[in-house]
C-alpha cells in the first residue's frame, strides 16, 4: 500500500464508485494460534500487551533513559535537534536475544516548564518511512506545529530497519534505482513474467540479506518499539501523532497498549480490518489514485490558458498519454522512462501542492524542453541508498502482516478487472507488492484492532473524503472500532496527511493535544483552497514514503 505524509503540501470510494474488484484476501487461511510467525512469539497478537518480553524491554529502556547528544552528520539535523538511540529485541519473544537500536531525534519543548507537555512522537507512514526530520517542523513548518512545540518535545524516529535503525536492504541500490523503466498500459503475458521473475528473485534477496531477522517486521514489533521508546523518553502514557501507515501502528497500539494512551491523533487512517491488511488495501487503493488523478487533470483543464493541456480531463490524458509514448521510445534525459513517470505523477495524488509544478512540466515538455520533468522524475543517485531501504521495509512489513495470495492467477485476475475501470496507478502497484506472493517467511494474522468503551481517553482521527492513498472509508471503520474516537472531516479534499495545512482541522489537532478535547463524535471542516496555477504555495512537511518500486 502506498502511503506518504504530507501535511499541508485516507466520500468514500466504495460507495461512489461501484465495481466489485475481486479479491482472494479473505479467503486466505489464517496461520492458528501459535504458528510460526504469529507476533509474539507464538502468542496471538491480541495477547502481546501482556508479553514478558513488552514489559521486559520497556523497563529496561525507563531505567538507560535516552542519551541525548548532538545529531550524527549522516542524519542532517541542525542544533538545537538532539539525536540519541534506544534498544529494542529483534523478536519480543527473546527480549535477551539480539537487541537493535532504534535512532531517536528531539526538538525540546519552546515554552516555559508550567506549559509544558511531556513528548509527542510523530511516524509520517510508509512502512519505511523515517520520522527523524519531526523535531524540525516546528520551525520549518511552523503553524500548528510551531505551536504545539512550545508545549511539547517534537519526537522524531525511524522505526526498526528504517534509516540508520538496523537498516534492511534487499538488493544493491544502485540497481534498485536504475532507470529508464518501462511500465506498459496493458502488459504482455511475457512483461508479466518478467515481472514474476523479479519479485521472485527480490524476495529471495531479502531472505538472503535478512536472514531470520526478517520476519520480525511487522507492525505489532512497531508498535511495541514504540512501546518501548514511550519508557525510554520517560513517559507513563504516549503522546502520538500518526500520519498513513502511521495510523495503522497507532490502532494497533491503542489496542495492545491502551492503558498507555495519554493523546492518539491519527491523520489520514489506514482501515484496520483483518480482512483489508494489505491486498485488498491496495486494491482500493487503486480506485483512490483514479479518483485523485482525475482531480487534477480536471483542474489542469480549468487552467488551459496557462498550461495548454486541454480544456477538458480527456485532453489532458491525451497529453500525459503522449508523453508517456515519447519517454517510452526516446528516455527523456537518458533517464526518464514510463516508470519513471507515472511515480513522479503519483505525487499529484498526494499533495495538492505538486499539482502546478507538475502540469507545468508535462506543459513544457509538449513544447520540446524536457528539463522541467526531468528535473521532477530522473532517479537521484543520492538517495539510492535510502529509497531502496525504504523500499525494503515496505515490503518486509506487508508481506509479514498477513497472508497474500501465493497464485499468480488470482493476482493477475485482481488487477486486470482493477486497471480496467483504474487504469492509472494498478499494475505499477501490483509490481510493487508482488515479492509478497513469494515471500519466504511465514505471515502474521492480522491483529483484530478493537477497543470497547472506557479503554482508552479520546482519540482524534483525521481524513479528507478524496483521500486516494488511504480511502475515507478507513477513518469511519477505525472510529467503529476504536470506541470513542472523534472523527475530523476535511469534506471535498483530497490532501493526504491533512494536518498543517487547514485551519479548521489544524483548530481541532490543537485543541486536542493541548487540551484532550475532542469535538463530539464528528466534526466536519470546508476544503482548503484549490493550489493557484502560478505555483504558489504553502511550506510543505517533506514526503515520507515508500513507492519507488521498480
Amino acid at each position: 500500500m502506498r502511503t506518504a505524509a504530507t501535511p499541508c503540501t485516507a466520500g468514500v470510494l466504495a460507495l461512489t464508485l461501484a465495481v466489485a474488484v475481486p479479491s482472494a484476501a479473505a479467503a486466505l487461511p489464517a496461520p492458528p494460534p501459535g504458528a510460526p510467525g504469529v507476533p509474539g512469539g507464538g502468542a496471538p497478537a491480541d495477547e502481546a500487551d501482556r508479553s514478558p518480553g513488552v514489559l521486559a524491554a520497556a523497563h529496561e529502556a525507563a531505567a538507560e533513559g535516552i542519551d541525548w547528544r548532538r545529531c550524527p552528520a549522516a542524519e542532517r539535523l541542525p542544533s538545537p535537534v538532539e539525536c540519541g538511540t534506544v534498544r529494542v529485541p529483534v523478536d519480543y519473544a527473546r527480549p535477551r536475544g539480539e537487541r537493535i537500536r532504534l535512532t531517536v531525534s528531539r526538538m525540546p519543548a519552546t515554552g516555559p516548564a508550567r506549559a509544558r507537555q511531556g513528548a509527542l512522537v510523530y511516524n509520517p507512514g510508509g512502512p519505511g518511512g523515517n520520522g527523524m526530520s519531526f523535531p524540525l517542523y516546528g520551525k520549518q513548518v511552523g503553524g500548528v506545529y510551531k505551536r504545539l512545540n512550545a508545549a511539547y518535545d517534537l519526537i522524531g524516529y525511524a522505526p526498526r530497519g528504517v534509516g540508520r535503525s538496523a537498516p534492511l536492504s534487499c538488493q544493491d541500490p544502485k540497481e534498485f534505482w536504475r532507470g529508464p523503466n518501462p511500465s506498459p498500459v496493458h502488459p504482455s503475458e511475457a512483461f508479466k513474467q518478467r515481472k514474476r521473475e523479479r519479485a521472485r528473485s527480490y524476495a529471495e534477496g531479502c531472505a538472503r540479506a535478512q536472514g531470520d531477522r526478517l520476519r520480525h517486521y511487522t507492525t505489532p514489533n512497531n508498535a511495541r518499539d514504540l512501546d518501548v521508546l514511550r519508557a525510554a523518553l520517560g513517559e507513563r502514557r504516549l503522546n502520538f501523532l500518526g500520519v498513513s501507515y502511521g495510523t495503522y501502528i497507532g490502532s494497533v497500539y491503542a489496542t495492545l497498549f491502551p492503558g498507555h494512551v495519554r493523546r492518539l491523533v491519527l491523520d489520514s487512517v489506514v482501515d484496520p480490518s483483518p480482512h483489508n491488511i494489505w491486498y485488498r488495501a491496495n486494491l482500493d487503493q487503486n480506485l483512490g489514485f483514479e479518483r485523485r488523478w482525475n482531480d487534477w487533470k480536471k483542474w489542469t483543464a480549468k487552467h488551459d490558458d496557462v498550461y495548454g493541456l486541454g480544456r477538458t480531463a480527456r485532453q489532458v490524458q491525451a497529453r500525459f498519454d503522449a508523453a508517456r509514448a515519447s519517454v517510452a521510445r526516446s528516455p527523456a534525459g537518458g533517464t526518464v522512462g514510463p516508470k519513471e513517470l507515472l511515480n513522479a505523477f503519483l505525487d499529484t495524488g498526494y499533495s495538492d501542492a505538486a499539482w502546478p509544478r507538475h502540469a507545468e512540466a508535462l506543459a513544457r515538455f509538449g513544447k520540446g524542453d524536457e528539463r522541467p520533468l526531468v528535473k521532477l522524475a530522473a532517479p537521484d543517485p543520492s538517495k539510492a541508498v535510502s529509497e531502496e531501504n525504504g523500499n525494503a521495509v515496505y515490503n518486509a512489513v506487508e508481506c509479514g502482516d498477513a497472508p497474500w495470495p501465493r497464485d499468480w492467477p488470482t493476482w493477475d485476475r485482481d488487477n486486470t478487472a482493477s486497471a480496467a475501470v483504474a487504469p492509472f496507478e494498478t499494475w505499477d502497484n501490483a509490481w510493487m507488492n508482488l515479492p509478497c506472493a513469494y515471500w519466504k517467511t511465514p505471515s502474521s494474522r492480522p491483529l483484530e484492532v478493537r477497543t470497547t468503551p472506557g479503554q482508552l481517553p479520546p482519540v482524534l482521527l483525521v481524513a479528507a473524503t478524496r483521500d486516494g492513498a488511504t480511502p475515507y472509508s478507513g477513518a469511519l471503520e477505525t472510529r467503529r472500532r476504536l470506541a470513542g474516537s472523534s472523527l475530523v472531516t476535511e469534506r471535498g479534499a483530497g490532501q493526504h496527511g491533512v494536518t498543517g495545512g487547514n485551519r479548521c482541522v489544524d483548530a481541532h489537532v490543537e485543541r486536542y493535544l493541548l487540551t484532550g478535547k475532542v469535538p463530539g463524535d464528528r466534526a466536519d471542516c470546508a476544503p482548503r483552497p484549490e493550489p493557484r496555477p502560478d505555483g504558489a504555495r504553502a511550506r510543505t512537511v517533506p514526503t515520507s514514503n515508500s513507492r519507488a518500486a521498480r
